[in-house]
């Protein structure tokens, strides 16, 4: 029988041709003729851990030479192998992010601060988008854990029985991102979405308005925090009236927030200042006000929420509270990163709080 062994730089040697020598052949990339990591390593002059590295750990490699390898591998068509890596390691280095919307730019700055934690540590990251539904990020939970995500950052803390199941029975790291659990074990990043209501009617008030309504749309439960915080607002201030408040199920928007304003006129409401759930909805609302003629805020004050970068554009300027969310992106995926490679983070429930900003809407 034939003796084989492996030679150096890859190469194989068979005993017992037959001139009893030794015959060398060069390494095949692979049976489907795809490159290899070894054919990058080799093109590049280095080991296939340095390539490997240059993938998934790149903070751990010099960034010229990173630029090489990736250069080279991008020339011979190589990608790694995930689901190979996977098995080795028992690591996938991809984490699941489940969201409400991409077209809500709240979530768009949460998904930059996060990246900006895990790609240089090598982790990919599978975005999954439930249109605030917990059904839909029941299904998503459910098919992203196919592919043995690393850690799970969820968003809020309104998920289905099965999701809360499945998050127990599989033992995945996950922090949930913009409110804060009290539920023993649990990791949370974000704010308390009530404090955020009850500080905005908290100024309306003392501004000197005493019919403070407020519009309300998607209805999910971070909106329905802060319709909680205005509502305590105002019952100590003895000025809570259910009249006063407009919901909609739809998603946010400019559009939406002109048709709310629209309604809160039209139907005769004595409103002296308007709270808006959302700052693209009272964006809506200073423009339709434009249009109607009606003067902000010696006619009606309009308030937002989340501060988003228009709102110091506008004219008037917009009133609104200040969301840390880019903050909430990075700070989630830190502490998953912590419990990824084992370490307990320095706390489970991380509050960073919420910033004020009174401009000429109000």
């Amino acid at each position: 029988m034939a003796a084989r062994g492996n030679g150096r730089d890859g190469e194989t040697r068979d005993a017992g041709t037959r001139d009893g020598g030794v015959r060398t052949r060069k390494r095949r990339s692979s049976r489907t003729g795809r490159a290899t990591m070894a054919d990058v390593a080799e093109r590049v002059g280095v080991s296939a851990i340095t390539v490997s590295r240059a993938f998934k750990r790149p903070e751990l490699v010099a960034p010229e030479l990173r630029e090489r390898i990736l250069g080279e591998a991008q020339a011979m068509g190589y990608v790694p192998n995930q689901a190979a890596s996977a098995l080795a390691s028992a690591r996938s280095m991809t984490v699941a992010v489940l969201i409400p919307s991409m077209t809500n730019t709240v979530f768009v700055e949460t998904l930059a601060g996060i990246h900006e934690i895990l790609h240089p540590r090598g982790y990919q990251i599978l975005i999954g988008v439930s249109h605030y539904s917990p059904v839909e990020e029941e299904r998503l939970l459910r098919t992203y854990l196919q592919f043995q995500p690393d850690g799970i950052l969820l968003t809020g803390n309104d998920h289905t029985a099965a999701t809360l199941t499945y998050l127990a029975a599989l033992r995945r790291p996950t922090v949930h991102m913009m409110e804060l659990l009290d539920d023993p074990g649990s990791h949370s990043v974000g704010f308390s979405q009530f404090e955020g209501g009850h500080l905005m009617t908290r100024h309306l008030l003392e501004r000197g308005y005493r019919r403070i309504g407020f519009v309300a749309v998607q209805l999910d439960p971070r909106t329905l925090a802060r319709l909680e915080g205005y509502r305590q607002a105002l019952r100590e201030a003895g000025l809570y009236d259910p009249a006063r408040e407009w919901r909609r199920t739809e998603p946010s928007s400019l559009s939406l927030g002109a048709a709310m304003l629209d309604r809160v006129i039209d139907e005769g409401s004595d409103c002296d200042a308007v709270f808006f759930c959302n700052d693209d909805l009272a964006q809506g609302a200073l423009f339709q006000c434009q249009r109607r003629g009606i003067r902000v805020p010696e006619q009606l004050a309009i308030a937002g929420f989340n501060d988003l970068a228009a709102s110091a554009w506008t004219t008037p300027t917009l009133t609104t509270v200040a969301t840390p969310r880019y903050g909430i992106g990075r700070q989630s995926a830190a502490m998953l990163l912590d419990l990824m490679e084992g370490r307990e983070p320095a706390t489970r429930r991380l509050d960073l709080g919420l910033t004020f900003i009174a401009r000429e809407s109000t």
